[in-house]
């Protein structure tokens, strides 16, 4: 089984943080991702910096800018993923980036730079369903699962095409947009969405979006959603408390346990 398997073999439910990598700045990064997986963190995903992350709202944007004043280019995130890795050699590790950083390296050289980095899963964000397959053939040749984005109010045909490309766990968004804590999850769309792909026994549906509070995990496992994922939330308290790393660590421990605690 690979890290995705065990996981979800291990825990019926699990809560995810987002962090970019190399956010504020490399040790503090670090630092983070051993606080979040100590204080509850099931999994990992990552951002790779980039100059246009059109998935991503303002919070989420401006840490990709406080990566690269950092100096964090993608070679520079692929070593920061790695020593990730060594630290936590059984967490998974899903990479979100985008089109434009893949192409850039060739898709070939990404996905084998994302493997030997040590990461299990990438979802190219801006990529549509339609077009992720030349994605995913060179995804599953370097061993790394491709994740693909399950929409809400989707076809079922649509949630299909999902289940069937994706592996290691299918992101679903909780509501249209971008990332951001500031617009509500649309409910009976994703408990559609959930049934749908549970009933096609897809990989165990997670859901990002808009995901802040800890009765927001509750309400997503309750619909069915294997993992929880959060990202805005997690970021801005980077962004607030950057400066002050004691308080930092104390404030992202607070919060993942907590959302962690419905788990």
């Amino acid at each position: 089984m690979n890290r995705y398997d065990e996981l979800f073999a291990t825990s019926a439910t699990t809560f995810v943080p987002f962090l970019v990598v190399g956010d504020p700045n490399p040790n503090q990064f670090l630092d983070l991702v051993d606080t979040v997986i100590a204080a509850g963190a099931g999994a990992l995903e990552l951002g790779l910096p980039f100059t246009d992350p059109v998935a991503d709202g303002p919070v989420i944007q401006r840490a990709h800018i406080r990566a690269f004043d950092a100096g964090v280019n993608t070679d520079e995130a692929f070593d920061l993923i790695r020593k990730v890795r060594d630290r936590h050699p059984g967490v998974p590790i899903g990479l979100l980036t985008y089109a434009n950083l893949v192409d850039s390296l060739g898709p070939s050289t990404f996905y084998a730079r994302a493997a030997e980095s040590g990461a299990d899963s990438v979802l190219v964000a801006d990529v549509p369903l339609r077009e992720g397959g030349r994605f995913a053939q060179v995804a599953n040749a370097h061993g790394v699962d491709p994740i693909f984005i399950a929409p809400p109010a989707a076809t079922k045909d649509t949630l299909a095409e999902v289940a069937e490309k994706s592996a290691g766990y299918v992101y679903v968004t909780s509501r249209a947009g971008v990332t951001g804590v500031d617009q509500e999850a649309r409910w009976e769309d994703l408990q559609r969405t959930l049934g749908i792909l549970n009933d096609l026994k897809s990989a165990p549906p997670v859901v990002g979006f808009g995901i802040s509070k800890p009765e927001h995990v509750r309400q997503v496992f309750s619909l069915g959603a294997k993992g929880a994922i959060s990202g805005s939330a997690v970021v801005a308290i980077v962004e607030q408390h950057h400066d002050d790393p004691q308080t930092l660590q104390q404030q992202i421990t607070d919060f993942v346990s907590a959302m962690s605690n419905c788990v």
